[in-house]
């Protein structure tokens, strides 16, 4: 019996096209982009005075969205944590959740741990979403208008 060797095919596939970095990333450079960004709407930061949102319940409103990952799972820091990471103390960090929480922006649910003691809070945030979406249509429609007003300024006065 005479064994007939035989080379297989060898397919080569192209390699995927080198991903383009994001705008952030080409920013703020591929290490630092590496830990992570948080997604904070530009409406909500325009919008901070409309809202009446002071500069600390909006830096914690930024450091709730730094730990927001998934839709699914809300943020869940200890307080003590977010006084440490914007160096005010824990009873600054409590007032000013509050203070949100009256003006609708964040609903606290308290939570325990296994043995049945409690733990952080989880913070949901779907008042400030709500309030910030109920905002879109005012700055679309500025949007709009500045649009207009600049086509206006580059169109000659006669092809009016």
């Amino acid at each position: 019996m005479s064994a007939k060797t035989t080379e297989a095919e060898v397919i080569v596939f192209p390699k995927p096209a080198a991903r383009k970095p994001s705008s952030t990333e080409r920013i703020w450079g591929k290490a630092i982009y590496s830990h992570g960004y948080a997604g904070i709407p530009s409406i909500l930061i325009q919008a901070q005075r409309r809202l009446g949102i002071n500069s600390m319940q909006m830096n914690i409103i930024i450091q709730l969205l730094d730990y927001w990952h998934e839709p699914s799972r809300k943020p869940f820091p200890a307080k003590k944590e977010l006084a440490k990471r914007i160096d005010v103390t824990e009873k600054t960090i409590q007032n000013n959740i509050r203070a949100l929480e009256k003006a609708g922006y964040i609903q606290r649910e308290m939570r325990k741990t296994a043995a049945g003691d409690w733990n952080s809070n989880i913070y949901h945030l779907d008042g400030l979403i709500a309030k910030v979406q109920a905002l879109e249509p005012e700055f679309a429609a500025e949007k709009k208008q500045r649009k207009e007003a600049k086509a206006a300024l580059q169109t000659p006065k006669g092809l009016k």
